[in-house]
């Protein structure tokens, strides 16, 4: 038996959608993962305040994850709270597992901004997903640390999805359908707690 392979995928999750959903079971089949677990973000640094709060965000994700068992929560951002840094997120980690990061090719632009990257780099490996408007290519410090390490990055053969989230509730805000962008559970959630109603800006 080898040694447990785990994916992590960070993010708002605000609110989760079926691009989300699609990404972690395409590392997880590619990569064969035996889970993949999905971590939102408590207050994430990098980007503007989030629209619905922990408790419904957390709700969100387990309706999404109904059914596929291959997928978990993992709340641990949420419940350190404060500011989200990633390394702090990875140092929670049980041992004795290989942890592989999922992000955007976006977050990827980025990536040498995040607190500690160094780090982040030598104790996980790296998938990035390709995204609308951004490239593959990893950020110079990033290539040359890990080319001394003897890695690279894993590239998942994701298309590019214009499914986001600020588009999501923008339409929800306008009250417009989501048909095809969320789980229903979670569509059906939503709208029971009149979540995203306000507009976006």
């Amino acid at each position: 038996m080898g040694i447990e392979k785990i994916g992590l995928l960070g993010g708002s999750f605000d609110p989760v959608h079926l691009a989300h959903i699609a990404l972690a079971e395409t590392a997880w089949r590619t990569l064969g993962l035996s889970q993949v677990q999905l971590i939102p973000a408590a207050n994430p640094w990098q980007r503007q305040a989030l629209a619905a709060c922990a408790k419904h965000r957390l709700a969100m994700l387990n309706l999404a994850i109904t059914n596929r068992p291959w997928l978990q929560v993992n709340p641990s951002e949420v419940e350190r709270g404060g500011a989200t840094y990633t390394i702090d997120t990875i140092q929670q980690l049980l041992p004795g597992k290989e942890y592989y990061w999922i992000l955007g090719s976006d977050q990827l632009q980025n990536f040498c901004s995040w607190r500690r990257w160094e780090e982040i780099a030598r104790r996980v490996c790296l998938v990035v997903a390709l995204r609308p408007g951004s490239e593959l290519t990893p950020p110079k410090a990033l290539q040359e640390l890990l080319s001394r390490q003897g890695r690279s990055l894993i590239t998942l053969p994701f298309p590019p999805s214009g499914i986001s989230a600020t588009a999501i509730r923008r339409q929800l805000a306008l009250g417009k359908p989501t048909n095809g962008l969320l789980d229903v559970a979670v569509a059906q959630y939503i709208q029971q707690n009149a979540l995203y109603q306000a507009p976006v800006a």
